[in-house]
């Protein structure tokens, strides 16, 4: 006696399920790199905000005096800021008050 039925809806709700399955997890992998990216973009913008903020203390400590700008910490102090990806707001108020330093990513603004 033959069973009529039994194995072919199984087969059915594989063929829906193996796909929709597969797709969730391709989104969650992809969700999972652009945290990554972001995480790792955050970091960048703090590593920079923190080398400006030290290199003008170190500029206070040798010259007396803050850095007027952004090119000065680039020329004497080695400071490379990457301008395609970075925004770089440096707020002088005088020589011997701490420049207020803001980092943003261009593509945030």
């Amino acid at each position: 006696m033959k069973r009529i039925g039994t194995k072919r809806p199984l087969k059915d709700a594989l063929a829906v399920i193996v796909p929709l399955a597969a797709v969730g997890i391709i989104i969650l992998f992809m969700s999972l790199l652009n945290d990554i990216d972001s995480g790792r973009n955050m970091q960048a913008i703090a590593d920079l905000e923190n080398s400006l903020k030290k290199a003008s203390l170190a500029c206070y400590a040798s010259e007396g005096i803050y850095p007027p700008d952004v090119a000065y910490l680039e020329e004497h102090y080695g400071i490379q800021v990457d301008e395609d990806r970075f925004w770089v707001d440096y707020k002088v108020f005088a020589s011997n008050i701490m420049p207020e330093i803001t980092v943003l990513r261009k593509d945030e603004q």
